[in-house]
């Protein structure tokens, strides 16, 4: 081999020796912040409010997790529903906080919406699209999530 084909091909791999970890490591889904998962399609299910289940909806910013949904209880005892899934990269992280009135919000990027679904960190490099909001009803207990 000589002296030129030695380099170049030192310099390859040297070059794969230093991107390589980073490619495991800046892949969306290295499985420490959540699953990048399709956002749900043709939501349409019920919770009953007095079950163990929904315990967590008995008091304001209370919320729970339910087929890929986020059930809150705002802080004006509203119940409201989102898609858990991010519309920024698809991670299923998105929850219910107790912040700035209550909002949406996924701790993979910081991806902020307010209950209406608007995205309230433009420009930021995070979520450009709006997230997902399902209706809701309530017959006495039972409450009805729906497209």
């Amino acid at each position: 081999m000589q002296r030129k084909e030695f380099l170049k091909s030192l310099g390859a791999g040297a070059a794969f020796a230093i991107t390589f970890p980073c490619l495991g490591s800046c892949s969306k889904d290295n499985g420490e912040n959540g699953n990048i998962v399709e956002e749900p399609t043709n939501v349409d299910f019920t919770v009953d409010l007095s079950s163990a289940e929904a315990s967590n909806l008995a008091t304001n910013g209370g919320f729970i997790l339910k087929n890929l949904v986020v059930i809150a209880r705002n802080l004006e005892g509203e119940l409201v529903a989102a898609s858990q899934v991010c519309s920024h990269e698809g991670y299923d992280e998105v929850r219910f906080v107790n912040q700035n009135g209550g909002i949406f919000y996924c701790d993979v990027h910081g991806s902020q919406f307010a209950q209406n679904g608007n995205n309230l960190n433009p420009g930021s490099g995070r979520a450009t699209r709006p997230l997902k909001v399902y209706q809701t009803s309530l017959d006495g207990d039972i409450l009805r999530v729906f497209e």
